[in-house]
């Protein structure tokens, strides 16, 4: 293969890579404009209606809200090789609704100057560390045991901390979240870089990048969560 050969082949898989990339960002954006907006429609419309509050918050429906995500994201990592590319694009965006409904307490609890400012600090702070993880030569995947391990600690610190009420350990489960899900979002943004091949197919590069905005939502969303646990005015 000629020197001009390689060039052009390197141009044409750098191109398909700013173009899949570009795509996970995409996807991740609307599917966390769509969790906004559902969030904030909710919660005004509960804000307006202590009867819709009781109907949300003080029945069984309360427990379908806050588990379907996680079985939203369950089903589509499972099932997204055997789903047809529109409609793994529309169980994502169905997810980022549901993941809406649950998070519509947030503008209950907290204020929504806080709110809006810990969203811009999270969005700041996922831009540098995705960027990072993009563009760093350094192999970063000997994080990935590191940060699971931090993550497992994670849950089951969380867990026990609803029987025990503790706010100390309520801040120390707040930081720790804060740092695994920082490193997180460098880690896989170099995942998902090395998932790419520029000999996919488009349906495969699709469901790719819908696999890769999950992950990058799932990491933003949480680091915004441990955040505004730390810096929140609460209501």
């Amino acid at each position: 293969m000629s020197q001009t050969q390689t060039q052009a082949g390197a141009a044409q898989y750098d191109e398909g890579l700013r173009k899949y990339m570009l795509g996970v960002y995409n996807y991740m954006t609307v599917a966390m404009a769509i969790t906004g907006l559902v969030a904030y429609l909710l919660a005004d419309q509960m804000m307006r209606s202590p009867e819709l509050v009781q109907t949300v918050y003080g029945s069984p429906l309360k427990w379908v809200i806050m588990l379907a995500p996680l079985g939203f994201v369950f089903f589509l990592s499972a099932r997204i090789n055997k789903m047809a590319a529109s409609t793994a694009q529309i169980t994502f965006w169905i997810f980022a609704g549901a993941m809406g409904l649950s998070l519509a307490s947030i503008f209950l609890a907290y204020t929504g100057e806080s709110v809006a400012k810990v969203f811009f600090i999270t969005a700041g702070s996922f831009a540098g560390l995705s960027l990072f993880g993009y563009t760093t030569k350094k192999n970063l995947s000997g994080m990935g045991s590191f940060l699971f391990m931090g993550l497992i600690g994670l849950i089951l610190a969380s867990v026990v901390n609803i029987f025990l009420a503790s706010s100390a350990m309520a801040f120390v489960i707040s930081v720790v979240g804060v740092l695994v899900f920082a490193g997180l979002t460098a880690y896989d943004s170099q995942q998902i870089k090395n998932m790419y091949y520029a000999a996919d197919s488009g349906e495969v590069t699709t469901k790719k990048s819908i696999m890769g905005a999950l992950r990058l939502y799932l990491d933003f969303l949480n680091m915004f969560l441990f955040l505004l646990q730390l810096f929140g005015n609460r209501n």
